[in-house]
């Protein structure tokens, strides 16, 4: 039976009146002092024996939670021998739960070995100290770390016992739905044993006809969600019968969720998400997944957890002053990421290295000057009926995920940006939002698409299309359209068009080191995406042929602008980890807390939520390759490996700082790059998405194309694909 102390659990923070102390020393010294006056501080209830006859039938009688044996007198008593009568007893009441025992030695025995102690089954050993400070803080560690333990082991053992008798049939599962536990009422009803269902699957148990043929989906889609359902079921049990049953599924959400990490093998046991042996993940796409553990967590990162692991037991002034504080921290710029040493992992280092600085001290006059440019003449189409059919034919389609852009690409010569962008504007209704003519619209998008480099292996017009078509998707998520209004659509799209336009293919630390025009006039920052939104705007707007806010009246065109500069801005990689986290932390958490009531209209409207929301959008959208069908995803990669390897030929040429030396055509792995990419930038943020908006199928993508890699990488390969068998 468990400690009659197990109740306290429920109330952590109510442990400390309850905790029963039992100091066993021979006699009254200012050690034994100083032990009571701790316990009398710290609310502790506490017994002093003087002799083992009566330390063990103080024990019999009252079952204490620690036990404090003094060891520095061996001629008054042998403390290891009542350590071992102690537990004897303690095993006796209540079974193989550990019970905490001190053992108070002399500092002269401070360097002799602990064996003697561990094999009589002391769990701690204390230093001679007999300052009540001392005692005190010692007896408060060992209450709320190892004692705390303790209580929550036994009330396991409680709840498993009323598991065993309860008269009502119950199984448990995790999350990949493999079966963990029946109790004996369900081996009764159902007429199973508990060898024949632990392991297996609950599909591969045998289903009764008579439920509807969409029940299970609906019953996964409400526990996927983190919900609890109840209804009607037929089960079906051993013997063939169907029984009907009131049942009632709740799924087990929080520190009690289990997630096998893919990177480098840790354990975090705060998540909720779990993975197989296999390394593939089966998420539980539910709005509480993972929005509580980052993988680099930033200083700011862990302040807001233990603050809000504070709140939970504080008094309700402290609680309100707690809540003011996280609204001053949500709002700060201390999301800096800490990385490993380079010497940890060379790939990700160089990629998140790469991506997220902007350079080194220039040493060079290398410069990159970028000229935008109209086309004179381009064979496009003058409306969007003018479409050829073969091309319109490979967009019928643009409206799924797995939309497939290169077969587009292919059609169109390279050029998808503008036919894709008429369809997708169209569908939108962004001529009649903005009041231009689809003219305009088209000689915008071939002015754009102009200045794309078709020479880019990667971030050419293809890329833009690939964003643009993300983020139509993106905004038909119910979730996104609660939040946003018209206009934040209209800016999604444009600035999905433009974010990447006069892109040379090279990073902004390449371009920093080089000493391009572009570095000197952005001081080194955010270089291209300040050039990508400067010029899509300059485009525009020089020429009414193609200038699509000509007619809009100006507020409301200072906040398109405004929003679309915020967004193009938003894709600048070296604040990745703060979009991310003030996602979280301002939008999923606040959501996941008030989902059960239903209020959650203020949180998607707020003006300050709708910024992050769209930043997190065209973020998503922008790197979403590991999330595309596997064949897609090879190919991106592919392609941006590509042009990383062209970075590194040119850094060589021109003696400047390889800023990625992984990337050496020679000797990179591209498995190992994908991977760390995926680690560091694309799980949590899509995890993040995914609680917002309901994305399962890029999830099970983003698995797939994990597992793919993961696999070329055991093998050793360090190409797109495996060899031909």
């Amino acid at each position: 039976a468990p400690s009659p102390l197990a109740p306290g659990l429920l109330a952590p923070g109510l442990l400390a009146p309850g905790l029963l102390v039992l100091l066993v020393f021979a006699k009254e010294d200012s050690q034994n002092n100083g032990f009571c006056w701790a316990c009398e501080k710290a609310n502790f209830r506490c017994n002093v024996a003087r002799t083992p006859e009566a330390a063990l039938e103080c024990f019999k009688e009252k079952h204490h939670d620690l036990v404090i044996i003094d060891h520095r007198h061996s001629r008054y008593f042998d403390a290891e021998s009542l350590c071992r009568e102690v537990l004897l007893i303690h095993f006796y009441l209540n079974g193989f739960v550990d019970l905490f025992g001190v053992c108070c030695c002399r500092p002269d025995r401070e360097e002799a070995s602990v064996m003697p102690l561990i094999k009589s089954g002391f769990n701690r050993r204390y230093v001679e100290n007999a300052n009540m400070m001392a005692c005190y803080n010692e007896l408060l560690q060992l209450e709320r770390g190892e004692v705390l333990a303790q209580f929550k082991l036994r009330a396991c053992n409680a709840i498993f016992t009323a598991l065993e008798q309860s008269q009502e049939a119950i199984e448990i599962t995790n999350e990949d739905q493999v079966i963990q536990y029946v109790n004996p009422a369900y081996e009764s009803i159902m007429g199973y044993q508990q060898g024949e269902l632990i392991g297996k699957e609950i599909t591969e148990v045998p289903k009764s006809e008579k439920n509807k043929p969409d029940l299970l989906e609906t019953i996964n889609s409400c526990i996927r969600k983190g919900k609890e359902w109840q209804g009607i079921y037929y089960a079906k049990k051993k013997n063939g019968d169907s029984v009907q049953q009131n049942v009632k599924i709740t799924p087990v959400i929080g520190q009690g969720g289990k997630h096998k990490d893919r990177r480098k093998g840790s354990l975090d046991v705060r998540s909720t998400t779990s993975r197989g042996s296999d390394g593939s993940s089966q998420r539980r796409h539910s709005s509480m997944a993972r929005i509580h553990s980052m993988t680099i967590e930033a200083p700011i990162t862990k302040v807001i957890n233990i603050i809000n692991a504070a709140q939970e037991s504080s008094p309700m002034p402290v609680a309100e002053a707690l809540d003011r504080v996280l609204e001053i921290l949500r709002t700060t710029e201390l999301y800096s990421p800490q990385l490993g040493t380079k010497e940890e992992d060379p790939h990700t280092n160089d990629l998140v290295g790469g991506l997220m600085t902007d350079g080194l001290r220039r040493l060079s006059g290398n410069e990159y000057i970028f000229a935008p440019h109209l086309p004179s003449h381009l064979a496009m189409p003058l409306s969007l009926n003018d479409i050829p059919p073969h091309v319109a034919q490979t967009m019928e389609n643009e409206d799924s995920w797995d939309f497939d852009i290169f077969n587009l690409e292919t059609a169109c010569l390279k050029r998808p940006l503008t036919y894709l962008g008429l369809k997708i504007f169209s569908r939108f209704g962004v001529c009649e939002f903005l009041s231009c003519p689809e003219a305009t619209l088209r000689s915008w998008l071939q002015g754009i698409e102009a200045n794309y480099h078709s020479t880019n292996s990667y971030h050419n017009s293809s890329h833009a299309a690939d964003v643009l078509h993300a983020t139509a998707y993106f905004l038909c998520k119910e979730r996104v359209k609660q939040s946003l209004e018209q206009i934040d659509e209209v800016a999604a799209l444009i600035a999905a068009t433009v974010h990447d336009v006069d892109h040379p293919g090279r990073t902004n630390s390449f371009l920093c080191n080089a000493g391009s025009e572009l570095a000197i006039l952005y001081n080194d920052t955010a270089v291209l995406e300040s050039h990508h939104a400067a010029l899509a705007f300059q485009i525009t707007t020089r020429d009414d042929k193609c200038n699509i806010f000509r007619n809009m009246e100006r507020n409301e065109y200072r906040t398109l602008r405004q929003a679309i500069i915020d967004m193009v801005l938003a894709t600048e990689m070296t604040k990745h980890f703060e979009h991310v986290n003030k996602f979280v932390n301002s939008i999923n958490k606040p959501l996941a807390a008030l989902e059960e009531n239903g209020s959650v209209k203020g949180i998607l409207t707020s003006p300050d939520n709708r910024i992050l929301v769209k930043r997190m959008l065209i973020k998503c959208a922008d790197i979403s390759n590991p999330c595309r069908p596997l064949e897609l995803c090879i190919e991106w990669a592919g392609r941006i490996s590509e042009e990383y390897f062209a970075q590194t030929d040119e850094e060589k040429r021109q003696s400047l700082p390889v800023v990625m030396p992984v990337f050496d055509r020679n000797t990179c792995s591209i498995p190992k790059s994908q991977i760390s990419f995926i680690d560091y930038f694309i799980t949590d943020m899509f995890d993040a998405w995914d609680a917002f908006a309901d994305l399962p199928n890029l999830m099970q993508h983003l698995d797939n194309n994990f597992k793919y890699w993961k696999g070329l990488d055991e093998r050793k390969l360090h190409s797109l694909r495996p060899p031909p068998e």
